[in-house]
Parts: structure tokens; C-alpha cells; sequence
């Protein structure tokens, strides 16, 4: 799998363009588009989730079962707070690598553009003012898609201390 990180990206897209043509698939950015971008974002998102797992704790897992827990709230309490961060991290990181993938996109998108084609077919011609709005409205949403997760994790942070501090007040 890691080997698509050496592969120049046009080889990837012609590829993939040419095993959906082979096999008389329809070539649209939802499928093979979508496909070839997972050639190049996986690998990446493998290697933050592979540092993760090599340092989860599984002490933490063996607590929750002896505390009585289901394997749904073991799951749900203990694993996805630990993995959850990562989880998001993959995701914003795939997002940011396969936003810019012109080469990757061009040959298996299909008759529709994607947003890279779009910005490509821009500036191609004279520069408009739209180019510029539309890099501060992609700005302006990983922004707002950071923060809401940022928000999200100080309201869980916030909750399990109340938790924590209402379960040490009955305890006394």
C-alpha cells in the first residue's frame, strides 16, 4: 500500500481511469475519482493511526471488562476517546492533501469538475475575483470545521470533569 507514496500521481489517475474504462464502469468523480484520491490519502492516514495504536494502552480495555462492561461501552467509553482525536486528524488530513490533486483528479473525474479542476480552469484564463473568494470561503470552512471539533472536545473535557468531580463528592 505504501507504495503508491512513490508513484507519480499521474501514472495512479491513468490507471485507475483506464481499469474503469477496461471494465465498462462509469468514470465520475464519485467512484473512480474518489478511488484514486484514497491511493494517495491512505497510506498517510495508515501511518498517523499505526502511531496511535502503537501507543493505546490496552490496560485501559482490561479495566473496563473488569469493571463489568459491555463490549458496546467499552468501545464508546474507553476506545473511541483515545482513537476519537486521531480519527479527525485522518480525516482533516485527507481532506487537505486530496484538495490540491490536479493530476490525480484530471484523468478520473469524469465530465464533471471537481473543485481542483474548477480552480485549474480559472486561472487558466484572466484572474477573477471569484478564485480569491472561493480560497477565503474554503479558508473560512476548515475553520469552522476545526473549531466545532476543538468546541466538541472542550464540551467532553468540561462534562467528564464535572463527572469525575460529582462521583468524588459521593464518594465522601
Amino acid at each position: 500500500m505504501l507504495f503508491y507514496l512513490i508513484i507519480p500521481s499521474i501514472l495512479v489517475s491513468l490507471g485507475v481511469g483506464l481499469i474503469f474504462n477496461i471494465l465498462d464502469l462509469d468514470v465520475h468523480w464519485a467512484t473512480s475519482g474518489f478511488g484514486s484520491q484514497l491511493t494517495w490519502t491512505l497510506p498517510f492516514g495508515l501511518l498517523i493511526m499505526f502511531a496511535v495504536f502503537n501507543r493505546f494502552d490496552k490496560s485501559y480495555e482490561e479495566a473496563a471488562r473488569d469493571l463489568v462492561a459491555t463490549p458496546w461501552q467499552t468501545v464508546r467509553h474507553v476506545v473511541l476517546p483515545i482513537i476519537g482525536p486521531m480519527l479527525i486528524g485522518v480525516a482533516l488530513f485527507g481532506f487537505t492533501l486530496s484538495y490540491d490533486e490536479f493530476a490525480r483528479t484530471l484523468l478520473t473525474a469524469g465530465s464533471y469538475n471537481t473543485l481542483p479542476l474548477e480552480i485549474f480552469g480559472m486561472t487558466t484564463n484572466v484572474t477573477s475575483p471569484v478564485l480569491y473568494a472561493l480560497g477565503t470561503l474554503t479558508t473560512l470552512f476548515s475553520f469552522l470545521i476545526i473549531g466545532i471539533f476543538l468546541t466538541i472536545a472542550v464540551v467532553l473535557r468540561v462534562r467528564r470533569a464535572r463527572q469525575a468531580s460529582d462521583v468524588s463528592k459521593g464518594m465522601m
